[in-house]
């Protein structure tokens, strides 16, 4: 199994018309999975309306976003504002235990020889493992970018060529908002040329809600941007380390936990993924950091997971001072890794 790699290039919405062209199916399978998902008596048109002060936040924030949602939708050959409306995960609600599940690891000096490394497994349903792309971006305004995500569009992970690189987990906050969706906060990062201007994307005051977005750069700027719509923290690595799966880990944060009596899966993984870093025998590098995206050794929920509801789909590894790339297509106790991008 190897992650379908596509490069697009030109003006926004050209880059979005391609990753539609490219991605037609999985964005059409997004969209009929949304659709299969409505509930508490309301109809997709409702979903469609609600749509509206989502998109008009993320048009005065990022339209170039806009801008490539349109793209897509006429090179998918769908309507804009079921894309739109796929990517608003705050009007869902998904249960915190059907969510996407992801685990992170971040190691810098002293922890390494002096590289900035990272590695993240990401945990969907099994079918998306499907309709995850590799997207190699090259635009006029913006620094070169890679992201890997569901159809290209909806992305988890990304690296441009300025060394700014996000990983992170979705957690669920308890005061979500209308205002640009999470996903689309993601796609914004990666526009940063800088950790500071990163960080003020992430935490821009129109945000719907938030991931735990993990921000890196080469130079060893390393945090967790740890929010909800209205608050965060910032963690910080200690002794050149951190790890986070999908919870609020700061104590200040675990107010904003939705339903903290569903959060023992995301517990398990940090908890290991901490051991693990605290007992490695010396500097963390890619090889030792790929053995513990491996690990089967937590419960109820191991960091590789297996599961008939939610699987590990992909597994990255990054090191941002070479600006390299590696992933794996599935669990990665049974893939190989494969250089998928190098600056």
């Amino acid at each position: 199994m190897t992650l379908k790699i596509i490069t697009v290039s030109g003006s926004h919405y050209e880059c979005g018309r391609q990753i539609g062209v490219a991605c037609a199916d999985a964005l059409h399978r997004s969209i009929s999975g949304c659709q299969n998902f409505v509930a508490n008596g309301l109809r997709w048109e409702d979903y469609r309306v609600a749509t509206q002060p989502y998109l008009a936040a993320t048009e005065r924030a990022f339209p170039w976003v806009v801008e490539e949602l349109r793209g897509a939708a006429d090179g998918a050959g769908v309507d804009c504002c079921d894309l739109l409306t796929v990517a608003i995960e705050e009007l869902f609600s998904t249960p915190p235990e059907l969510v996407g599940r992801c685990s992170d690891f971040a190691a810098c000096a002293p922890a390494t020889h002096g590289h900035v490394l990272l590695a993240h497994n990401n945990d969907l349903s099994p079918a998306a493992q499907d309709s995850l792309v590799g997207v190699e971006w090259r635009l006029p305004d913006h620094p070169a970018l890679f992201t890997v995500g569901v159809g290209g569009l909806y992305l988890s992970i990304g690296l441009n060529s300025n060394k700014v690189c996000l990983t992170g987990n979705e957690l669920s906050p308890n005061d979500e908002k209308p205002g640009i969706p999470r996903v689309l906060i993601a796609r914004a990062l990666l526009s940063a040329r800088t950790f500071g201007e990163a960080v003020a994307i992430a935490l821009h005051p129109d945000r719907a809600s938030s991931y735990n977005n993990l921000l890196s750069t080469a130079e060893g700027e390393i945090a967790s941007v740890e929010a909800s719509a209205t608050d965060h923290e910032l963690l910080r690595p200690e002794g050149g380390w951190l790890v986070h799966t999908n919870h609020y880990a700061h104590p200040r944060m675990k107010r904003y936990e939705r339903a903290p009596d569903l959060i023992a899966g995301s517990l398990s993984r940090y908890e290991r993924a901490r051991e693990l870093m605290q007992t490695r025998s010396g500097p963390a590098t890619l090889p030792m950091l790929k053995t513990f995206l491996t690990d089967h050794n937590s419960s109820p929920v191991s960091l590789c997971r297996h599961g008939e509801k939610n699987k590990t789909v992909f597994s990255a590894l990054i090191d941002l001072t070479e600006g390299t790339v590696d992933a794996a297509l599935g669990n990665p106790c049974q893939s190989e890794f494969a250089r998928v991008w190098a600056l």
